[in-house]
């Protein structure tokens, strides 16, 4: 069995990699450049897809949270592009292929989810775009709609906030927080975080890969957490206090007030449809999962 992965050189990916490995698939990443075990978005738009192909997956996108990165046109075409497409390239590709893949699996965001203190969001939740990322999550879910009559299984997880060790938030604020000076997102922390633990996103990944009845839309988040359910967590784990909340006017002079929303707003979005699915998380709570991220 034969695996192709977009984006599967980034935190997610590695991740994803070796899972598939496990499970006896031969891994090929696409990226922009050459290397082992890889070819390149352009070996795809000239060749299309190896016949050999049993799954297709797409994890491909820019950091939005970069603070490197101003918040400006160029960056957010490239944000968008980044993921519409790169998905655009492999749904085409798989449409055109003689020997279509059995799978074809895309990653997304909870951000199609307007912010809400109240509200839970499930798969099922009617949505619609109210913002630049929102309206980012449509066309990226857009993009990688197959024909309804094509044979290859579809489905889309929606991401929350990625928590692993070696990637993602933990590892920006691992080190303030380990020196004692770490603390809520806001003065308070009391918007939800959506988040989910590496192994069990690409946990998902696999249990759907696996499964012919999967399809559709799963959410990839775990228990609902706010920031300061995390923010205790994580200090806990690290035998910390977290007395040192960072000003929700800081995240907007760092980041930009546009995508500030992501870690100052947030949503309470419930994986009814993965965990219907029979998925088994590794960590549901946010407690194990901060004691993993720091063992």
């Amino acid at each position: 069995m034969r695996a192709l992965i977009g984006g599967g050189t980034g935190f997610v990916g590695r991740h994803l990699t070796k899972a598939l490995q496990e499970n006896g698939y031969k891994v090929t990443k696409v990226s922009r450049k050459t290397g082992p075990d890889t070819i390149t978005w352009k070996d795809i738009n000239k060749n299309g897809i190896p016949d050999d192909v049993t799954a297709v997956v797409n994890l491909a996108g820019a950091n939005i949270l970069n603070p490197l990165k101003r918040w400006n046109q160029a960056y957010k075409d490239e944000v968008v592009n980044s993921r519409v497409e790169t998905t655009k390239t492999l749904a085409n590709a798989i449409v055109s292929s003689k020997i279509p893949p059995k799978v074809f699996a895309t990653i997304s965001g909870v951000a199609i989810y307007k912010p809400n203190p109240t509200l839970e969001y499930t798969e099922d939740s009617d949505v619609e775009p109210y913002d630049f990322l929102s309206q980012l999550v449509v066309d990226w879910e857009q993009a990688a709609k197959l024909p309804e009559s094509h044979s290859c299984r579809q489905l889309t997880v929606r991401s929350g906030v990625v928590l692993g060790r070696d990637g993602g938030m933990i590892q920006q604020l691992y080190f303030p927080f380990y020196l004692g000076l770490g603390g809520t997102i806001g003065l308070r922390g009391d918007q939800w975080l959506p988040w989910i633990h590496v192994s069990d996103l690409a946990g998902i990944f696999m249990h759907a890969i696996n499964n012919d009845n999967v399809r559709g839309i799963l959410n990839g988040t775990a228990e609902s957490a706010t920031n300061a359910d995390f923010t205790k967590a994580f200090a806990g784990a690290l035998c910390r206090p977290a007395i040192f909340p960072t000003p929700g006017f800081v995240m907007n002079i760092v980041f930009g007030s546009e995508r500030a929303k992501v870690v100052l707003e947030g949503q309470n979005v419930k994986p009814r449809r993965t965990l219907e699915s029979g998925y088994e998380y590794k960590y549901y709570d946010v407690k194990s999962a901060c004691k993993n991220c720091v063992s």
